[in-house]
């Protein structure tokens, strides 16, 4: 990664050893800071990635917090070991099911499941943010943001006109959302929010850095209306559920995403089903058919 500008606190990046067709390379960690560290994301439960972020700093260096941006394990599951190794304390927005909005929270409890097994359900911070919540070391400051819908408790990090972006906003790819754990409402909601700052860089969850932010917020908002407008289309010829839907609307997916894909467009599905767009007997039933209003 290039140095920072001038006034930026040091950000040293590692990739975690955990490719997949839905973390790419890996998950990236990041250090900011020198001297009180402050690691972001520390990734997968693994004893390499560990023996990387302890290697990666230098002599009489301290790690002093440990960010978590949102509780899928890739991202989440080293923060206890990191943490009992280093005595830093671990900050998040909650527990894994924390942040739901009401809509969300009324279909888990009428059994709406995300699926998958990515979830850190055993996550507990020691310490909780909220948005606008500040944190300090002695060479970087940092405001907690929450951004909900890729995870209710999802959270990026202000670092001046740096965002860690986490997994709302990356660059190889759009974000999964898997209701009821995503909120596509709220994954744009906070897109548009995301617009209302000037960043300079994105730093994300998986892929490289972001060099043009306002560009790549346009482009995935622009990405979630031209897919609610297919959808729609579809269901004007005929009712369907979100499996036969997916099909007929990802034909260059490679099987191992099509998953990901339904998820994503159950998300569509019951942000307009909240619109008042489109009707279904039962959103919870893992065939539910959608028609329009």
């Amino acid at each position: 990664m290039p140095p920072p500008p001038g006034g930026m606190p040091r950000l040293r990046s590692l990739l975690a050893p955990n490719p997949s067709p839905l973390t790419f390379r890996g998950t990236n960690t990041y250090l900011l800071g020198s001297g009180q560290v402050a690691v972001i994301d520390p990734g997968p439960d693994d004893d390499r990635h560990l023996a990387a972020i302890l290697a990666a700093l230098d002599p009489g260096e301290a790690v002093s917090h440990i960010l978590v941006t949102h509780t899928h394990r890739d991202h989440s599951a080293l923060a206890p070991r990191l943490s009992a190794t280093t005595g830093a304390p671990v900050l998040a927005f909650g527990s894994a099911t924390e942040g739901r909005s009401r809509l969300m929270s009324r279909l888990a409890m009428a059994g709406l499941t995300a699926g998958g097994d990515g979830l850190d359900t055993d996550f507990t911070p020691d310490e909780r943010l909220h948005e606008g919540h500040m944190l300090h070391g002695p060479d970087w400051s940092l405001t907690a943001l929450h951004t909900p819908g890729h995870l209710g408790n999802h959270l990026c990090f202000a670092v001046g006109e740096w965002l860690f972006s986490g997994d709302h906003v990356m660059g190889w790819s759009s974000s999964v959302i898997s209701p009821p754990d995503g909120d596509m409402a709220a994954y744009c909601a906070a897109l548009e929010r995301l617009q209302s700052a000037s960043w300079t860089r994105f730093l994300p969850g998986h892929g490289d850095p972001i060099p043009d932010p306002e560009h790549r917020l346009q482009a995935l908002l622009a990405h979630r209306r031209q897919r609610e407008t297919q959808i729609l289309a579809l269901l004007a010829e005929t009712s369907a559920d979100a499996g036969s839907l997916t099909t007929r609307l990802y034909h260059d997916v490679t099987p191992a995403l099509l998953p990901a894909a339904r998820r994503n467009v159950l998300a569509h599905l019951l942000d307009l089903l909240e619109k008042n767009r489109v009707l279904t007997a039962d959103p919870t039933a893992p065939n539910a058919i959608f028609h329009l209003t």
